[in-house]
């Protein structure tokens, strides 16, 4: 016997020094056998990957040979990430996930925190910073997806205490950045992560970045040698991306511009945020291309595909109003109630609203106030969603109290629609109130709604116009002056002039609002096919202070030349159409209804659309058509043809198709 077992055999005894021995025996048996059930585990993963369908019973399989090693809880957590389109499928992935960190930091930190250039010494270990990037990633994403921004922050700065040589799929600096951004509204008050105001929270965002980069310039010392010349260019891109988020919110567009242009050479532009940027600077053409390359680069997962929400919005003011429905009818249909279902219906009823079809508008508007929204990967959140839903109720109030003019142009001698137009304007006005209360407290309203275009508004520039008003219109005239003079996007002036214009009207200030008005419409950057919209409300203002001056030779030519720009805006303004009925048949009823609508039937001259409306019988079956020509006979309104059983409601849908305003075939 050694000299050290007779000592311990003297000092504790023989029986104890062979139980000593056993227990040493037993646990490095242990160890060995986990080494080999891991070792079984790294040798059967190997060709599946965590993402695959194949992750999920692997996951199972891997979790029985040794449910302490972190690689089958890692391989459950990606495959619920993957297979989430809800909260509660987000949520579900969090717990594994969670468990697989736990596990990887635990028994692997001497692996994490190694740092080498020295290829034999990184590779026995890379595999394990991948995962460990890959599981914090995924985490990162549940968190951000189930609106748990202060875990997201956490979990980035944990994952930074590692110093990972490569971050890989962490990008923790980045996501610091995002998650400060995406919050920026926000103060300590609510998150402890942020400042205590917007300029604060976008100050630490930016710094976040610069960080990304000197980290990654830092850590070359390491990775240069081990990975292909160029890798970090990557990296780098990936803060690039951020930063013009963050430049573009600001309206800072010259360092927008060129950060944008150094990712676009290096073809990695992102395509949607750019043409958001378009968007801002007010070259719609440039944006609509951009969007278009967008929709042929997305993914196909269930997410908001922003670039379909916001080409609707630019096909709104080409006056493409079919095609903006169609677009997000399409959307609907294909991703269904997943994510982004309730955005595509507050699209769809924005172009109905714009069409003239409010019951269908409000239908879309219902559908999206019923659901429970998912933002997911988006810096556009439930405050956005709650805004641009209310101002879409409050736009469909206002038409439903012009469209009893518009079908009654002797409204107030009428009992009924007075009573009913009563009923509309008090449920106007107390949710005006109560959207102007809301937008009171919002933090954003001189950073977005304000700006009129901003890469974070979810609401078209001609809606703004129906929260404002009714309001104060001293104090929006010197904002939208001051917008005016601060302004650094000329294509962009137009609009704040038009705001002015439109509330010096109101303040009876008519020639400086015409001489505004007319300023607009010879501004050499306007575009004719993508600012129709924009044209069209200037004839509207034009009109609107000729009616105000009874110059009414000059209101029925303003009112001619916007409904020949956007027909669909008769109806909802309150101008009166000089128009020349062509009527082929009889059905006296329906024609009384029409010409209780708001038209001038009298006094034709150069500024009168004509209409042709033919009366039919296919057998017991009624049916109208309806076209529109305007002075020289060019067809402005095509053909439109429909069956009918009530003649009263023939004569107003007829009305509505005059200002091309489908009608739903089931009502008349």
């Amino acid at each position: 016997m050694s000299i050290w077992k007779t000592t311990l055999c003297k000092s504790l005894g023989l029986a104890a020094v062979l139980l000593l021995l056993n227990y040493a025996a037993i646990a490095q048996s242990k160890a060995t056998q986990k080494a080999a059930q891991r070792y079984e585990v790294d040798a059967k993963r190997m060709g599946v990957d965590a993402s695959s369908e194949d992750a999920l019973p692997r996951s199972r399989e891997f979790k029985r040979i040794d449910s302490s090693y972190y690689v089958g809880w890692f391989f459950e957590g990606m495959y619920k990430l993957n297979h989430a389109a809800d909260y509660l499928g987000y949520k579900n992935a969090i717990a594994p996930l969670e468990k697989a960190l736990h596990l990887l930091e635990r028994d692997y930190a001497k692996e994490l925190k190694t740092h080498s250039n020295d290829l034999q010494i990184y590779y026995p270990v890379y595999r394990f910073q991948l995962d460990y990037s890959r599981i914090g990633g995924a985490l990162r994403e549940c968190y951000a997806n189930t609106e748990q921004p202060e875990k997201v922050v956490k979990l980035m700065r944990r994952a930074l205490r590692w110093k990972l040589q490569r971050e890989l799929y962490l990008d923790a600096y980045n996501y610091l950045a995002w998650t400060t951004h995406r919050y920026r509204f926000y103060t300590q008050k609510e998150y402890s992560f942020l400042g205590n105001s917007i300029v604060a929270n976008e100050a630490l965002a930016m710094r976040y970045l610069d960080t990304a980069l000197v980290q990654i310039q830092r850590n070359k010392k390491y990775n240069n040698g081990l990975f292909q010349p160029g890798y970090e260019v990557a990296d780098i891109m990936g803060v690039y991306h951020y930063k013009c988020i963050l430049y573009s919110y600001a309206l800072n567009i010259d360092s927008a511009e060129k950060y944008y242009g150094l990712m676009r050479r290096n073809n990695v532009l992102p395509h949607n945020n750019y043409a958001n940027f378009k968007t801002v600077c007010g070259q719609f053409k440039e944006a609509e291309k951009e969007y278009q390359i967008a929709s042929g680069q997305e993914s196909g997962d269930k997410r908001l595909q922003e670039w379909a929400y916001y080409t609707s919005i630019l096909q709104i003011g080409k006056g493409q109003l079919k095609e903006a429905t169609e677009l997000s009818e399409n959307m609907i249909k294909g991703f269904g109630s997943s994510p982004g279902f309730g955005w595509y219906n507050i699209a769809m009823a924005r172009a109905l609203s714009y069409s003239g079809q409010v019951k269908a508008s409000e239908k879309a508007s219902e559908k999206a106030a019923n659901f429970k929204e998912l933002h997911i990967g988006t810096t556009l959140g439930q405050s956005h969603y709650d805004f641009s839903l209310q101002l879409l109720k409050l736009i469909q109030k206002e038409q439903q109290i012009t469209q009893q003019k518009f079908e009654h142009k002797n409204w107030w001698y009428n009992p009924q629609v007075l009573a009913k137009m009563t009923t509309l304007t008090a449920q106007r006005i107390m949710h005006q109130y109560m959207m102007v209360n809301q937008f009171a407290q919002n933090p954003e309203r001189d950073r977005v709604v304000y700006k009129l275009f901003s890469t974070e508004s979810t609401v078209g520039w001609d809606e703004v116009w129906y929260l404002i008003k009714d309001f104060s219109t001293a104090f929006f005239v010197k904002r939208f002056e001051q917008e005016l003079k601060e302004n650094k996007r000329k294509p962009i002036d137009k609009y704040f002039r038009l705001f002015v214009a439109k509330l010096k009207t109101k303040q009876g200030k008519f020639t400086e609002s015409k001489a505004l008005l007319n300023e607009i419409l010879t501004d050499p950057t306007i575009d004719a096919e993508y600012e129709r919209l924009l044209v069209a409300r200037c004839y509207e203002a034009l009109a609107a202070c000729a009616t105000e001056e009874k110059d009414l030779a000059s209101a029925q030519k303003w009112t001619y030349l916007m409904f020949k720009t956007y027909p669909q805006l008769l109806p909802f303004s309150s101008q009166k159409l000089k128009l020349q009925l062509r009527i082929n048949g009889s059905e006296p009823n329906a024609i009384e209804a029409l010409k209780k609508c708001n038209f001038d039937f009298e006094n034709t001259d150069k500024y009168t659309a004509s209409a042709t409306i033919k009366f039919l019988k296919n057998g017991k079956k009624k049916i109208v058509s309806c076209m529109v020509q305007d002075v020289q006979g060019k067809v402005l309104i095509p053909e439109q043809q429909y069956a009918y059983s009530t003649p009263e409601k023939a004569g107003i849908a007829i009305a509505y198709s005059i200002c091309g305003i489908s009608n739903d075939a089931s009502n008349l």
